[in-house]
């Protein structure tokens, strides 16, 4: 990939750890992010900068950024600047963008300006999910919808108010 910013190799010897690939598990969930977005055609599901300037300096690839989000929402880590203080000090995180951290205002810019392209991959990683049979048939979701109550006492019907009145 030129004219991205390159993250290291992460069968590269380094002093702590050795080789970070020792420290992440087969069965670790990030091979399975890595594995799911190195398969996307990103530019077709709607991401900006796939194709990058040939003027400008390096930017991350949206692959990188997308993997970041990702492993966010898995972990329930959703502010921008709590996901780059991960990416510095989280192994699972350095194996998975080869040890590039980007900065929160870069990350925040991602998820603001791709929001059709993250949207399609979340459709895809459902469909994916039904095509391995991993939904069992008693699925159930809950949005975070907020609905205005007002169960006051002149509004609220037991059984026993039904049968009085």
């Amino acid at each position: 990939m030129k004219r991205f910013v390159e993250g290291e190799d992460r069968k590269q010897v380094t002093l702590l750890p050795e080789c970070l690939d020792d420290f992440v598990a087969e069965d670790n969930p990030v091979r399975i992010i890595e594995a799911f977005v190195e398969e996307l055609e990103l530019e077709s599901m709607g991401f900006d900068g796939v194709t990058p300037s040939t003027t400008s300096r390096p930017s991350y690839h949206p692959g990188v950024l997308l993997k970041i989000y990702i492993y966010g929402y898995l972990n329930r880590i959703q502010s921008s600047r709590r996901l780059e203080r991960e990416c510095q000090r989280n192994i699972e995180l350095m194996w998975l963008t080869g040890r590039l951290v980007p900065d929160f205002k870069t990350i925040a810019d991602f998820r603001r300006g791709n929001g059709t392209g993250i949207l399609n991959v979340c459709r895809r990683f459902v469909v994916l999910c039904r095509d391995l049979k991993l939904f069992s048939q008693a699925l159930v979701a809950i949005d975070g919808s907020k609905f205005k109550a007002s169960n006051t006492r002149d509004r609220n019907f037991t059984t026993g108010k039904i049968d009085k009145r």
